[in-house]
């Protein structure tokens, strides 16, 4: 989805496709033509469209903080966002990663209604000092605090890809383990919810509501279509139709963070061959350690420093136990690491996978059609003796 940048705030880029044109036009149309005049009779033309532009921008102001929200907790998350997206229909964050546990996935979609019902607060206890300066301010701030309102309530309605469809798939996948699963399920009442608008914007248009109605069931038919799509499998790999914990090793060797690097190097690296190793504090994984870690300090300086000093975890890629392998390749290309902790659905630590693990694998697989042995597979010479 093309655009316009406008700017990267915390990183993110910004991006106003060219239909966000649209909706800004409609929505200032439709309170310069109807809802202020209603409410505010006897304006000049002139200011009613200014009122109407300043409100659809600030209205987008509204989607992009709303958006920022899903991006930030995403991102405290451990999940890769990609863009923002200003469009037709209102904003998307383009979070590249699912979540890896259902509480991820519950907390990145919460925040954005309880962004917008923030808004909608500040803006009611602002309206009395808008109204002291004058009927235009108190307009533009009334129509802030109803839109925002209705922007929490709509999003937090339950079938994805609204917020409340998020909300209710992390809430099935809590209960029923299976991220599919509840996928597939918040994905069909995402898909009934799309229907019921679309109706219901058909019979508007048989009251008479010709503009009001034709977008109504627009926003149902794009939510239908959304709420279909959230049930395909993405990403760049298809599926190889085995589970990361099966690939995984799990005897692996878990580290305290106050571990110097002087015993990790040589205790886990040199004597047992470990490039790298997962950091666990209170039962749970709190990062990795990796030769590449160690490289930056200085040998003189390694009984002093502390894996926990030099781990990564500010942005650690996990990948849960029974995610496609394929995810797990991906996420190690896209990340340019050789190794990824495995990790339950409650955050547990489970093992590590690395690339050689997944790529012996399908290696193994490769020589089971093309009828090759193990032998095969290490270069022995097998030809038959004369």
């Amino acid at each position: 989805m093309g655009g316009l940048t406008l700017g990267r705030p915390f990183g993110i880029p910004v991006v106003v496709h060219p239909t966000w044109l649209i909706a800004f036009g409609v929505v200032a149309w439709a309170l310069a033509a109807g809802y202020l005049p209603a409410d505010y009779p006897g304006w000049a033309a002139w200011q009613y469209w200014l009122a109407g532009a300043v409100a659809a921008v600030l209205l987008f102001g509204s989607v992009l903080l709303h958006e920022l929200s899903h991006a930030a907790v995403a991102r405290a998350r451990g999940l890769r966002v990609e863009r923002i997206t200003l469009f037709v229909f209102g904003g998307m964050a383009g979070i590249a990663e699912e979540a890896r546990r259902p509480v991820d996935d519950f907390l990145v979609a919460a925040v954005g209604p309880l962004v917008s019902l923030l808004l909608a607060g500040a803006a009611r206890l602002l309206l009395p000092l808008a109204a002291a300066v004058g009927q235009g301010p108190a307009a533009v701030v009334g129509y802030l605090a109803l839109v925002n309102l209705l922007l929490a309530l709509f999003n937090l309605l339950p079938g994805l890809p609204l917020d409340g469809g998020r909300v209710l798939r992390a809430a099935l996948w809590r209960a029923t383990g299976s991220f599919a699963r509840a996928t597939r399920l918040a994905s069909f009442a995402g898909q009934a919810l799309g229907y019921l608008l679309v109706a219901s914007g058909f019979l508007s248009v048989l009251g008479g509501d010709l503009v009001g109605g034709l977008w109504t069931s627009t926003i149902g038919w794009f939510l239908g279509g959304a709420a279909e799509a959230s049930r395909q499998p993405a990403g760049p790999h298809p599926a190889f139709g085995v589970t990361v914990d099966r690939l995984a090793s799990r005897d692996v060797p878990a580290v305290a963070p106050d571990l110097n690097l002087e015993t990790f190097v040589h205790e886990l690296v040199v004597a047992a061959g470990r490039r790298a190793v997962p950091v666990v504090e209170g039962g749970r994984l709190v990062g990795i350690v990796s030769v590449t870690d160690a490289g930056k300090v200085a040998p003189a300086a390694w009984c002093g420093t502390t894996v926990g000093d030099v781990m990564t975890h500010a942005d650690l890629a996990t990948v849960r136990a029974d995610a496609d392998a394929s995810v797990a390749l991906d996420l190690m290309a896209r990340r340019g690491v050789h190794q990824l902790p495995v990790v339950d659905r409650d955050g547990r630590l489970v093992g590590l996978i690395t690339r050689a693990d997944v790529v012996a694998w399908l290696a193994r697989g490769q020589a089971t059609r093309l009828g090759l042995d193990a032998a095969e597979l290490r270069g022995e010479d097998v030809r038959p003796a004369a």
